[in-house]
């Protein structure tokens, strides 16, 4: 078992958007950063790196670029003992024990399941890198499928259901139905099937994060282009090639996509520090954990107040996120003040150059809506070799077809071995 200090004595449990900003803001103090992989990934481009609009490696910034002063260490986390300020991390060359004088919890999120009749067995979720690729390669093997079948059986493989209309759903199903209807014009004999998109939410409208105008354009929008929005209906059930909804409907479909939030990594839960009722890790104002010293907590797994918005906690969302990285920074190297942030807006795509965006109370839509958002992620993804990839990945969208090569081999390499 090896034993090290965490670099200027900050250990950040977690390299998401929360965690990796927090070591990058921290400059020169350096901190010992401990995640999974050695990427942060920038969730708001994930529609985009499922469509092929982005090339995937764009959509993550590594953290040792990111983070240049930040020590990084890949494992899993065992351990946590507050008595003697100790992680244990299991990495794939043995355990390591961190000793840290401020810990920071940072973890963020997995997707929200519930206890529905095939959903484990048979939907798709779209929470990573990995299920972003997967999706595409799906979707793209449908249409493959659909091509060599019967006409009436063809129709079920270009049948798409996505649950859960807030940011993730809309933009994943608005950006997939780009790709399909770009790769068509190569499948001669499917252009006289017919595709359906169906968005299923138990909410009332769809995005209901956003402005009411703002979210019946993007309603009518989608609706313009054939999806079929189910509002206050949720799904009873799944099986192989079928999808049930609380109206009653049953769907025949290969493809079900769960996009329906997320919840608190259930792993923060055996860390022995307080959570509320949804797992998430209850902080005070300056984002330190409730009952403890040196320890904080932000992102998608901490329930943070927000002075800015009293009675109310913060979402998760990466603008909210960077924000509480931008305090815990200077809160971990001076003197501890409240966390207040004003939300500046929101916005998000909805394929063929069409896009919401709310700034400062203003509001747009359309194409300028699209370029608002589009100009938004660009600012806020780290890097300059970042920001340049992607919008050459943009610029070279605009004048040259969508690629629709499946890349379904990935992550299964084989062995040099005789035939």
């Amino acid at each position: 078992m090896q034993h090290r200090h965490a670099t200027g004595g900050t250990l950040v449990l977690g390299g998401g958007f929360a965690g990796a900003y927090v070591g990058r803001l921290l400059g020169n103090a350096g901190c010992t950063i401990v995640s999974r992989e050695n990427f942060m990934l920038y969730t708001p481009l994930l529609p985009e790196a499922a469509s092929g609009t982005l090339e995937p490696r764009h959509a993550v910034v590594p953290l040792r670029m990111m983070c240049p002063h930040a020590d990084l260490v890949l494992g899993e986390i065992r351990q946590v003992d507050e008595e003697s300020r100790q992680v244990t991390v299991e990495t794939e060359a043995g355990g390591v024990e961190l000793e840290y004088k401020d810990l920071v919890v940072a973890l963020g999120a997995v997707a929200r399941t519930l206890p529905i009749p095939g959903l484990a067995e048979y939907a798709l979720g779209f929470k990573d890198l990995a299920d972003a690729i997967a999706l595409r390669n799906h979707v793209l093997r449908q249409l493959e499928t659909a091509d060599v079948v019967d006409p009436q059986v063809a129709g079920r493989h270009l049948t798409f259901v996505f649950v859960g209309a807030g940011y993730a759903g809309v933009e994943a199903l608005a950006e997939l139905a780009d790709l399909v209807r770009d790769a068509l014009r190569y499948y001669p004999r499917l252009r006289e099937v017919e595709q359906r998109w169906v968005l299923v939410d138990a909410a009332p409208k769809i995005l209901p994060e956003i402005p009411t105008r703002l979210g019946d354009y993007a309603a009518r929008q989608l609706v313009k282009r054939g999806v079929d929005i189910r509002v206050k209906t949720t799904l009873d059930s799944v099986e192989e090639h079928a999808a049930t909804l609380s109206d009653g409907e049953r769907i025949d479909t290969d493809t079900l996509v769960w996009t329906a939030g997320v919840r608190a990594t259930p792993v923060v839960s055996g860390f022995g520090l307080p959570v509320d009722e949804k797992g998430r890790v209850k902080v005070g104002p300056t984002l330190c954990v409730e009952e403890r010293e040196n320890v904080w907590a932000l992102g998608d797994c901490a329930r943070v107040p927000n002075e800015a918005t009293p009675g109310r906690f913060d979402p998760p969302t990466c603008q909210h996120a960077l924000r509480q990285a931008r305090r815990l920074a200077k809160n971990l190297r001076g003197e501890p003040r409240p966390y207040r942030y004003r939300m500046l807006g929101q916005v998000a795509t909805l394929g063929r150059h069409k896009g919401i965006a709310d700034v400062l109370g203003l509001r747009f839509r359309g194409f300028i809506g699209w370029f608002i958002t589009r100009t938004y992620h660009l600012y806020q993804l780290p890097l300059v070799t970042r920001k340049l990839r992607v919008v050459t990945d943009w610029t070279v969208g605009l004048f040259f077809r969508r690629d629709i090569a499946e890349l379904s081999m990935l992550g299964r390499a084989s062995r040099p071995r005789d035939e």
